[in-house]
């Protein structure tokens, strides 16, 4: 692996560019900083958790100013989570996503800023401000959908954002595919409603139930969650949220998804 994870090689680069906003030709003032630049003083900050203004100059990113006005840009315009889907299409077409089930499950972070959006107590971290990742990922642990909540929000009132956030994914002859066959989750997300609504939805819920034993081998099929916000929070960005705007701290979020993808095709295409 790359020193440098921030460095945007020239094959992601030719992912990536077609997606971002062209910039306006008569814009004023001066040349703006060219868009790759700014995406790896993004992937700098992502890594690092620096705070933007801190941004070393020297590596010719521009300024964190520079760097955050740009995602802001590219945030209002959907580019990275049009990367994702992009990139989750190349795995499927691979054969690389396990529709068979999908695994969810909820993780805290600590929120640095005081307020903002999607912020609460912890009820894990002595009732500090923090927020919450819900995350569903394949049988295989690539990252479907993230959402962020106040960290007090409960797991199971998500368990349909998620699943219903799940892109249309091309990639395989046929209609794109959106529905796994199976959704897995803990006890947390023990609910008539929600396996209702599964199952309205064609997907069979395999759920924990309270005051029961856990399914047998549930726990082996569900690891993968766990090792899936292993790799979100290697992002220390994510570990740690800065970002008072929610939408901001999301696109980081779906930056970090799409780059899962990217290394695991990598690594898939190397074989």
């Amino acid at each position: 692996m790359t020193t440098r994870p921030w460095i945007v090689d020239d094959d992601l680069w030719a992912l990536i560019e077609p997606l971002l906003p062209p910039w306006p030709e008569r814009s004023p003032g001066p040349e703006p900083v060219p868009d790759r630049l700014c995406l790896q003083g993004i992937l700098f900050v992502l890594h690092q958790d620096i705070a933007w203004q801190l941004l070393p100059l020297e590596l010719g990113f521009g300024s964190g100013q520079t760097c955050w006005r740009r995602l802001d840009r590219w945030q209002q315009a959907g580019s990275f989570d049009q990367l994702h889907r992009v990139l989750l299409a190349k795995l499927n077409a691979d054969g690389e996503l396990d529709w068979s089930r999908v695994c969810v499950d909820g993780s805290h972070v600590h929120a640095k800023k005081k307020g903002g959006a999607a912020t609460g107590p912890s009820p894990v971290d002595r009732r500090k401000t923090g927020s919450k990742h819900h995350l569903i990922c394949d049988g295989k642990g690539t990252p479907l959908k993230v959402i962020t909540t106040a960290a007090n929000v409960n797991d199971i009132t998500q368990t349909l954002a998620l699943v219903d956030g799940i892109p249309l994914i091309a990639g395989r002859p046929g209609h794109p595919r959106q529905r796994p066959d199976a959704v897995l989750g803990d006890k947390a997300y023990d609910s008539q409603a929600i396996r209702r609504e599964l199952r309205k939805r064609r997907i069979m819920p395999v759920i924990s139930r309270k005051g029961a034993p856990n399914i047998k081998g549930l726990g082996k099929l569900r690891y993968v969650v766990e090792q899936t916000f292993a790799l979100l929070h290697q992002f220390k960005r994510l570990a740690v949220r800065w970002e008072r705007r929610v939408d901001l701290h999301d696109a980081l979020a779906s930056l970090a998804c799409g780059l899962i993808c990217w290394r695991r095709l990598s690594r898939r295409r190397a074989r």
